[in-house]
Parts: C-alpha cells; structure tokens; sequence
C-alpha cells in the first residue's frame, strides 16, 4: 500500500468507519487529530472520542487541540502528504490546508452542494428528502465550498432517525473513500466545482429548532422527531415542564381533520392505549415515545400503566 503520510482528522461517530478502513487497508495513518475528552452524562465521566480509541489500538499519535486555529505546529510537524477529515467538528485554519501536497480532503455526509454546514444529516430528515449520500471533496477556507471529487446516494426510509441514518452514512462514506482514494494519492483522480445556485445549508441545530411546533402537518412533525432521534431530540412542554419527544407517527384517520378542526393545534384529543394524540395542522399526530423532565425515555404504552398527567383537551406548548 502507499506510504505516503496521512493524518486523519475526526471526532463524531461518523469517523470511526473511515478510520477503520484507512487501517484496514494499511494505510500509513502517521496521526489522528481529534477534539479534547469530554464530560459525557449526568455523572460526568471523562469520555474519549472514539477515532481516539481506535488510534490508541495502533500507537498512532494522536493530537488534542483545543482551538486548532491557533494550535496547529504539532499537526504540521507530522508533515503529511495529505489531510482526510471526516466529521471532525473544527474549522480547519487555511496553514493547514495548504501544507499536504495532495491537498486537505473532506468525506461530508451530504450530497453537496446541498446541505453545507455541521447538521447536514438531521436536516435532510427533517426536510423530508427521499435521498442523501457522501461527498468526497477538496478543502477550502469557505466551508463545505471545494470541488466535489467522489459521491455516492443512498435512499431515506420512512422510519430511519438521524442515528439509524448516519451509521449507514459513515459506512457509505469509508466505501467512497476505499473506492476513490487510490486515484488522488496518484493524482489521476478527476473534480470539478459545485453549483452556488444549488446550495442549502444546515447549520448546527440551536435549542429553538429542537422545539416542536404544533402548527406544522403531522407529516413535518414526524420528520422532525425521527430526525432528532437519538440527538439532540425534540421537545414541547406541559404544564412548565419539558417534555422530550422521541418517537411517534401519523394518526391514519381519515376522520382525524374533521373531528378536531375546531381545537388549538397542540390539544391532546385522545390519550390511546400506546399514544398520546395531539391535534396539529393537519389531523393528529401521535407520540409513541417520550421523556418526561426529569425521568427516563419510556414508551407511552409503559407510561400508561402508572400514573398519567396527560388529560384531554389541555395543551402542549
């Protein structure tokens, strides 16, 4: 295999797969740059990103930084011969990307140019698109902006969350990239630019694109809850208190429309055995899955069967 010197940076679970094949096929991985350990969970355990796991069961040296725009020599001192980045939750400073001579690459889980931007998995849930991919792509300072090399599509299916959907992603990501990396390392490999007419963003979701707005149809609602799912979640709120939603589905009635049109959007019209009916835009949407503040997620069917504070015709918020 190649010799030349790759340093792979990654953070997110989408990394793991790309990481894996680079050391499955030998690659010459001289370093992984990753962010700092977190606190993860209530009781605070320092966590390690899991490409760092990875690069620990080969002594590959890892790198930490903290500001990467402004802690980047250690990156340099490797000098790599080029860069792989796959979801690694930093802008890269420009000194790096001019360093590698076969240039800084980005495996992004969309189908650019749609989708630039941090959250580029959850929005195409929550925008109901029927497709998505991964592209492999030159990096430049503007993000998500290079010239597209490689991409490949896969299918959105009615019932995937955004966890279920980026596994598949980051498998699709380190097959492109087995399939495309031998060509850039020889320099025959083909680019060409992307169309600034087609591009669309998703940026980072901010605590107010988490919070359900019960004036959408039940189509966007269950878009928004799976492509939430397991993180950063969706909620409302009951009686001042917050109440996460994590699973629910399309009331299939027919009757649904005429029956509440005359309630406020967000009444509950109906407490089922295994849901909560909620009225929204269209008819009714049902939460199958929730999280009460404070509690633990429990399906409703199981919330059932003790106490419940849910009452018909008062209102989620």
């Amino acid at each position: 295999m190649s010799q030349e010197r790759i340093v792979f940076m990654g953070t997110a679970s989408f990394s793991l797969a790309v990481l894996k094949m680079l050391l499955k096929e030998k690659y010459n991985v001289v370093g992984v740059v990753t962010q700092p350990d977190r606190y993860v969970g209530r009781k605070k355990v320092l966590t390690m990103p899991d490409v760092k796991i990875e690069a620990l069961k080969y002594d590959i040296p890892i790198i930490q930084p903290h500001k990467i725009k402004e802690d980047y020599q250690a990156v340099l001192d490797l000098k790599p011969d080029l860069i792989i980045t796959a979801a690694y939750g930093q802008i890269i400073p420009q000194i790096i990307l001019d360093a590698p001579k076969l240039g800084c690459i980005n495996v992004h889980a969309s189908l650019l140019p749609l989708y630039r931007g941090g959250a580029p998995v959850h929005q195409c849930i929550i925008d109901g698109q029927e497709k998505t991919g991964v592209t492999i792509m030159y990096m430049v300072k503007k993000m998500d902006a290079g010239h597209i090399i490689s991409q490949k599509e896969t299918a959105i299916l009615d019932d995937d969350t955004v966890g279920i959907l980026y596994d598949r992603l980051s498998e699709v990501g380190a097959l492109l990239l087995k399939e495309t990396l031998p060509s850039i390392i020889e320099g025959t490999n083909k680019s060409y630019p992307q169309d600034e007419s087609l591009v669309t963003y998703a940026p980072t979701l901010s605590r107010e694109d988490e919070r359900i707005d019960w004036n959408l149809t039940a189509k966007q609602i269950y878009n928004k809850v799976r492509g939430t799912n397991p993180w950063p979640g969706s909620y409302t709120t009951y009686l001042g208190k917050v109440v996460k939603v994590w699973a629910g589905k399309i009331h299939q009635c027919d009757n649904a429309i005429k029956h509440h049109a005359h309630q406020d959007n967000g009444t509950i019209v109906k407490v089922f055995k295994d849901a909560i009916g909620v009225k929204v835009d269209d008819g009714v949407y049902l939460i199958t899955e929730f999280q009460l503040e404070g509690k633990k997620k429990m399906a409703v069917k199981d919330y059932l069967n003790g106490h419940n504070i849910f009452e018909v015709n008062t209102k989620f918020e």
